[in-house]
């Protein structure tokens, strides 16, 4: 079974921290740039609403969030 798998983009983020605030389980800030540090790339489902949430409220766009495809092949 395929999982929801994120990946963040570090030089597009601008250390804004709404990530880290919507999902803390999944995201946080790093400590020398403020920069996004993923810390669970493919979230349990209890989480994921957070993460596709914080997804969505990136000002920079830098979460990027696969969802696994329906129906196989």
């Amino acid at each position: 079974m395929r999982t929801t798998r994120l990946h963040v983009d570090r030089e597009r983020c601008i250390g804004a921290g709404m990530c880290a605030l919507t999902a803390p389980e999944v995201f946080d800030q790093d400590d020398e740039d403020g920069r996004v540090l993923l810390l669970n790339p493919e979230p349990p489902a209890a989480q994921r609403a957070a993460a596709q949430m914080a997804a969505g409220v990136c000002p920079s766009g830098a979460i990027t969030l696969h969802e696994p495809e329906l129906g196989g092949s």
